[in-house]
């Protein structure tokens, strides 16, 4: 049975970060230098989930040894591949992120890797990076360009990250990322022999190396994707709280270069994250889907139009509306593709979902006779339909989501916050609406919804035995009072495996996946019934689970 005290907010949720959660960030990146990561500790090893490796230098899971090596594989990937354009490179604003992109550009260098990185030692969001990459590749047909983005996402500020993202622009599958993650630990085991680096003052004059501004080529394309003009024109007021991200640099240039009504409402950069409010579980984690996170634009709601924030990596969006502050991610994904497939002139694509986002999806496709693919979690399900142009759009329930441009060719195959945010604007000038309006549109059309997700205690036995996990280990027939309609360990979008179990009712449903790096799995459930009827199938979702695992 689920445990409530999964559920439970820290005192500090929603509340202004205190001196005592702020890192040290010295004590980072001294750890980040000296620590050698210790190989015999599998949490010490390379691992690549499904937005690349992350770690913090302070437990010894990321450090300069892992970068290098990382950095080296992906050299010896690209080599096994014959991918000689130019490798992408961008980075965010957490503090583990420059002297990672440092240690990245010494290791490139030494391979006489051609890397653009942006100018001034400036920050690059996800999305520019895959558009680059596919603007790049877009008359290759050999000598492909790649990327790399040096980030943790929305992970507290202790935290690093890197991903590696191949010629189709989005997030690399997990045979790509398997192979980079084999390779890598065989060089930590080597005692880093084998891989090749220049100290960093000769890699950043190394001819191979060079440097631009990533802005201006990106920001002046948005017109082919979003209706700037509308917005314009509409005079629409938006606020947009960076985060503190790699997206600051950006809102500025778009405002002037499209005449748009934007205040960036926090300037600041600081890799503390000291303005940020307390996360739900008293952690600083620049979460822009969290209601507890985003309480400092949340209070400016009526100051504005519509508001609008990104995560450090500018990958994520959070929509903020006078008519019901923040919207929840599975809210605005609803009203993204309602307008969408009502505004575009697009025909015979579908969309996409990830099989734990709102089934309200699931009934807007179906009114509007659209092909529905759902998919495992992880955006790397999207990429191949984003890139060839059967899915208009592609969306998570953590806020991350991509769509194709006007005439309906590919803009980026990774999440993109920028464009989510501004569609949200262009909806508001071109129905007079804001979404959280219109999402109380659909759900008088189609009834409410009631979603959570909860992380439940679990052994790593029990975490092993999802990989074991088939329909037939389910003995429950009915859920929470109704008639079970399907038990799922494949995805039927593409039949891939979810990692888990997902049971759905003619009034709910609930998924199941192990985390990664904790002895918890999440379960992710919704009623269309009630609050109680939501808390029912949680209740029994738990006992479900425990017991096919056995």
């Amino acid at each position: 049975m689920p445990d409530n005290n999964a559920m439970a907010i820290h005192p500090l949720a929603g509340k202004p970060a205190p001196q005592s959660l702020l890192v040290n960030l010295n004590e980072l990146e001294k750890a980040y230098y000296e620590t050698k990561p210790d190989t015999s500790n599998p949490a010490q090893l390379v691992a690549f989930g499904t937005s690349g490796h992350r770690g913090t230098s302070l437990d010894g899971s990321f450090t300069e040894s892992h970068i290098r090596a990382i950095c080296q594989a992906i050299c010896d990937y690209r080599q096994s591949k014959g991918y000689t354009g130019p490798l992408y490179l961008g980075k965010d604003t957490h503090c583990l992120s420059s002297p990672a992109q440092r240690t990245a550009l010494e290791v490139f260098a030494a391979n006489t890797t051609a890397v653009v990185y942006q100018d001034d030692d400036g920050y690059t969001p996800t999305p520019v990076i895959s558009w680059f990459i596919l603007q790049d590749n877009q008359n290759r047909k050999d000598h492909f360009a790649d990327g790399v983005i040096i980030t943790p996402s929305h992970n507290p500020p202790s935290d690093g990250g890197i991903k590696y993202n191949p010629p189709n622009g989005g997030p690399a599958d997990t045979d790509v990322t398997n192979w980079i993650q084999n390779k890598a630990n065989e060089y930590l085991k080597a005692n880093l022999n084998g891989i090749k680096h220049l100290p960093y003052h000769s890699a950043i004059n190394a001819p191979c190396i060079s440097a631009t501004d990533f802005r201006n080529d990106y920001i002046a394309a948005l017109d082919t994707i979003i209706d700037m003009k509308a917005i314009a024109d509409a005079k629409i007021r938006i606020g947009v709280d960076p985060l503190g991200g790699a997206g600051f640099a950006y809102w500025q240039p778009i405002a002037k270069k499209f005449g748009l009504d934007i205040t960036v409402v926090n300037q600041k950069i600081d890799p503390q994250f000291s303005f940020m409010s307390v996360d739900h579980d008293g952690k600083i984690r620049m979460d822009c889907s969290s209601p507890y996170a985003m309480q400092g634009l949340v209070a400016l709601k009526d100051k504005f139009d519509i508001a609008f924030a990104n995560d450090p990596d500018t990958d994520r969006h959070g929509i903020v509306v006078p008519s019901v502050g923040l919207m929840p991610p599975n809210h605005y994904l609803a009203v993204a593709i309602q307008y969408l497939f009502t505004h575009r002139n697009w025909s015979g694509i579908g969309v996409g979902k990830t099989l734990v986002s709102s089934g309200i999806i699931d009934k807007v496709a179906a009114d509007l006779e659209l092909k529905l693919v759902e998919v495992p979690v992880g955006f790397k399900w999207f990429v191949d339909g984003l890139y060839n142009g059967t899915l208009g759009f592609g969306g998570e329930e953590s806020a991350g989501a991509s769509f194709l441009r006007f005439d309906g060719s590919v803009w980026s195959t990774d999440k993109d916050g920028i464009i989510l945010n501004l569609l949200a604007a262009e909806i508001l000038a071109k129905t007079g609406k804001d979404p959280g309006v219109l999402y109380q549109e659909i759900e008088a059309k189609f009834g409410k919804s009631f979603y959570t997700r909860i992380d439940q205690s679990t052994t790593p036995a029990q975490k092993a035995a999802f990989k074991n996990l088939t329909p037939e280990k389910v003995a429950a027939t009915a859920l929470a009072g109704d008639k079970i309609t399907a038990k799922l360990t494949n995805a039927p979008g593409n039949g891939a495996a979810i990692g888990g179990l997902k049971v759905v009712s003619e009034g709910g449903w609930f998924a199941a996946r192990p985390s990664g790096t904790e002895n918890i799995y999440k379960i992710y459930a919704e009623s269309f019934k009630s609050e109680a009827h939501l808390q029912q199938i949680l209740d029994e979702a738990g006992k479900i689970v425990d017991a096919a695992l056995v």
